[in-house]
């Protein structure tokens, strides 16, 4: 299993890195691959690759704002959530994740 997210929020600093942040620590707790792109106010950062998309099994996006290059993702199912839920409820959604689609 594998999860992929975009995290984003307006000023592209705190929260959207501190998502992302959460996430991926959830994956790693839970033994799930875990990729994570980030948008935020010096761009995007580890911009998930073809293979990235192609390997995932679901992906969370942030809701705070666009995110760019969202179309990558048409074929996933998406779970999109603010920011600041990802961060309160990391290990929640990795659960669900599990549950639901592993």
């Amino acid at each position: 299993m594998k999860i992929i997210a975009v995290t984003a929020c307006p000023s592209g600093v705190a929260h959207t890195y501190m998502a992302a942040e959460a996430l991926k620590k959830a994956c790693a707790k839970a033994g799930v691959d875990c990729s994570v792109e980030t948008q935020g106010s010096i761009g995007i950062e580890d911009a998930l690759t073809d293979a990235d998309i192609a390997e995932a099994t679901a992906v969370v996006l942030t809701t705070d704002m666009p995110i760019k290059g969202a179309e990558r993702f048409e074929k996933l199912p998406k779970i999109r959530l603010t920011a600041g839920q990802v961060i309160k409820s990391a290990e929640a959604i990795v659960a669900k994740v599990q549950k639901e689609l592993g």
